[in-house]
Parts: structure tokens; sequence; C-alpha cells
């Protein structure tokens, strides 16, 4: 409670940990330079002298940088083929290591040898990633979702973690990392200016999220015309480029020359052409029609107490959702005050992210960030990368694989394995799981050959791995 009164949800600091603009900016610059440097490749590879025809049989082509007397087998297209890829290999790697990959490495680095780890129970950091997964975007989309994926989790969801939905709301669908994650800057108006040759048209991809994942949900009432028409109210929303025509690079920008021009009807209610206002109001009122209430409620619920999440419970946060207007605090005072958000039965299987979380808190180990990506992408939850924008299962069914458990125990061993010698396995699962732990669990820990052995059975217990 004392979290939710403070307001605390922790920041990420690091120095790489910049403003998406910023971050834009010198992606824009990386990938300007990486064509440069492939030009230069290629203009290099085309200058090399050609072989002169010689007198006698023809003599087979021998490789740049092959031993004497071992001739090459390829044909002379496939040999220069190869020299042209070196050449671009030796300008792009040394001088050019992959940014959008290293921005990454440093969001992961503060998150998990940082933020998670401040607070005593940590509910702002859980209730971040709740959130960072209900409005997924996936890494792997796009080089510029790449490097912005942490920036966009510092920018639109952790300030608003304790406020109100509709502000988070309208800080996520603006954002360049989701807008570019769903592709609305390919939405074009079908009457709009810059859709004057009419080979154009609508991308409805992010006015489809925002009704099925963000705000309503799939049963919320909206019909596909209802998902036109949202598309065509949030037409010119966009990210200015390089160039910065449109506005600052790397920002979000109102191209009014793409929106689609008139007034707009959206679940009963009209709306009009005011330009960038328009998607603004039709956002507040998604954020505080009944159904997201009820879709947001569901969501919490399950995340935090049951996977079937207890209907009179649901009710209870709904109706405070709407009750403050999307006041996200009051919802998760009303979610913590139920008798069903304190059952002792451990219900929950921790996700690879959860397990991964526990086991660092718990461990006090500090990974590299390359070794914290691989081990959470081998337990099935790659991060920030989910195969699609509904995001990650929150679910029991999803998690308690055998194949997943069997992930789990490399990564609990690879854990164990990095524990300092003086660490008492029977120590630790008992202050760690406390009245949790189950004689079962106890005696299995006292009876492990080794202390390591020890602590990876205190790792995969069943008190660990549920919540």
């Amino acid at each position: 409670m004392e979290e939710i009164t403070e307001r605390f949800a922790p920041v990420p600091v690091g120095p790489q940990l910049q403003s998406t603009a910023d971050l834009l900016v010198s992606l824009y610059a990386f990938q300007e330079q990486r064509k440069e440097a492939r030009q230069q490749a290629a203009t290099a590879a085309a200058a090399m002298p050609q072989d002169k025809p010689v007198q006698g049989p023809p003599r087979p082509q021998q490789l740049p940088g092959q031993p004497s007397g071992v001739m090459a087998a390829q044909p002379n297209n496939q040999a220069m083929a190869a020299v042209i890829g070196k050449a671009a290999e030796k300008l792009e790697k040394p001088q050019m290591p992959y940014l959008p990959q290293q921005i990454l490495l440093a969001e992961v680095d503060a998150r998990f040898n940082g933020t998670i780890r401040q607070p005593l129970i940590g509910f702002g950091e859980r209730l971040a990633m709740f959130w960072a997964n209900h409005f997924a975007v996936a890494v792997s989309k796009s080089e510029e979702v790449h490097i912005v994926a942490g920036a966009f989790e510092r920018e639109a969801i952790r300030p608003h973690v304790f406020g109100r939905f509709a502000d988070m709301l309208l800080a996520v669908e603006t954002h360049p990392a989701m807008l570019g994650y769903l592709d609305n800057q390919q939405s074009i108006g079908p009457n709009s200016k810059a859709n004057a040759n009419k080979k154009r048209g609508l991308n409805e991809n992010l006015a489809r999220e925002t009704l099925e994942l963000h705000t309503l949900g799939v049963n919320g009432g909206y019909t596909q015309t209802d998902v036109t028409t949202l598309a065509k109210i949030i037409t010119g929303w966009t990210v200015a480029r390089a160039e910065g025509k449109l506005g600052a690079p790397g920002t979000f920008v109102f191209n009014a020359g793409a929106h689609e021009p008139g007034d707009q009807t959206l679940l009963g209610l009209t709306y009009a052409d005011n330009g960038v206002g328009q998607g603004r109001e039709a956002l507040r009122d998604l954020a505080r029609h009944p159904a997201t209430a009820q879709h947001i409620a569901t969501k919490l619920v399950r995340h935090f107490v049951a996977d079937t999440p207890p209907p009179a419970l649901v009710q209870t946060v709904a109706a405070t959702f709407s009750k403050t207007d999307g006041d996200l605090s009051a919802v998760y005072r009303a979610l913590i005050g139920s008798e069903d958000a304190w059952n002792p039965t451990l219900s929950k299987v921790r996700s690879p992210l959860e397990f991964m979380t526990a086991l660092l808190r718990a461990s006090g180990e500090t990974p590299k960030p390359n070794v914290i990506l691989g081990a959470l992408t081998a337990m099935g939850q790659p991060f920030w990368a989910p195969a699609g924008p509904n995001g990650f299962a929150d679910t029991a069914d999803v998690w308690a694989s055998s194949e997943s458990l069997s992930m789990r125990m490399d990564v609990a061993n690879m854990i164990a394995n990095a524990v300092p010698p003086q660490i008492d396995p029977r120590r630790f699962v008992s202050d760690s799981l406390g009245p949790l732990l189950s004689n079962e669990t106890l005696r299995a820990v006292s009876r492990a050959e080794t202390r390591n052995q020890g602590l990876a059975i205190a790792y995969l217990s069943p008190e660990f791995q549920r919540r």
C-alpha cells in the first residue's frame, strides 16, 4: 500500500538510456553511416583489377589470402561476391557495432541489475512489467522499435503506472515505438491530400489493436466499421524522419496532409474534424468506456490473483475503474483490498520473466545483460519480443510445460553455480520462502549432495515457481 501511496515506480537509469528522439536521431545517423560503408565496400571491390587474358589453358582463380597451391573451386563471379562480402565485413564490423542491440543491452542491464532490486516489495516494478506486456511491442519488428522499446516503457508506461489510464493510453498510442510497431506511418487517409493519386490507403493495425487489446477487449462491442473509423481518425499520426520535414526528427508529429478529412462516428459518438484533437478525444472516450473497465479489471485480476479471475473481484475492480475515471492507484487499492488477493494458496505459475526476476532478487547475482536475454529466450519469453501485439500469456498452461520447466532447470543451475560458497541452501530456502516452505522442499534441499544442487532444488521448488 505504501508504494501506491508514494506512487513509487523505479526509473531505469544509465548513460545510454536517452530519450526516444535522441535514440532515433542516433539510429538515423547509424543507418546512414552503414549505407555509406556498404557503398564504399562495393566501390572498392569494383575497382579491383580484373583477370587479364593469358596464353594457354585458363588457370583457376585464387582468392585473396588463400594459401599457395590451394585453388578456388567456385567460378569468378562467386569469388568476386566473396571478396565484396569480406570487404563490407571489414568496413562494418570493427567500426560499427550494432547500435540497436547495444541500447537494448543497456536497457536490460538498467532493469535486471537496477530497478528490480530497488524496492522491498516491488509492486511498482511488477506493474510496469504488466503494462508493458498489455501494451506490447516487439524489438524484432524493426530497427526503430528495437532501439526505442526501452524508451517506450520509460516514457509512456512508467510515468503513468499510478496515474490515469487515459493518460497512459494517449502516451502509448502516440509513441514512436507503438506507431512503428503497428505501422501507423503507412496509414494514409483515402481522401487526404497525400493520397491524391488514390494509390495508398488505410492501415488498420493500430486502430484494431487499440480496440481489441488496449481498451475494449475482443468482446467489447465494436465492429469492423469501428476499426475502420478509428483508423481514419488517427491517420496522420506519425514520426518525423531524419530529414525533419514534418518536425524534430524522432518525435511524434501530426501530418495534416495524410489525415482523412471530415467528422467521424465511432461507437455511436461523432468526433469533429479538428486535426490531432479528433484522435485524442476518441482515445479519452475509449479509456472511460465500460467495456474498457471490464477488460482492464479482468486482466489485472488474472495477473495478480488467479488464472480464472473471481467474477466478484473483477466487478469490484471494474466499478472502481469507472467510478474514478480510470484512476489506477484507486484500482490497485480495490484489487489488493480483496481477500482473494491474499489467498495463501500459490495459484499463479511465474512466467520466465517473473522467475528470472525472482532468481536475481533472491540470489543477489548480477549476470551480464546478454546472459539474461539468452536465459529468457531459452525459457520461451524473449524480452520485449512477443509473437504478436497481444503480448505474452498470463496463465499456467503456457508456462508449466515439461519443455519450459527443463529450460528453467538449466537457468537455475547457472545461477546456483554462481552464488558465493558461503551461502547455505537450507538457510537460504528458509529465509526466502518463510512460512510458504513445505517440509518436502526443506528435506529435498537438506539431502542434496552438493551446495549448488541444494540451491538449484530451492529455485525449482513449487513454492519458488509459484506466486
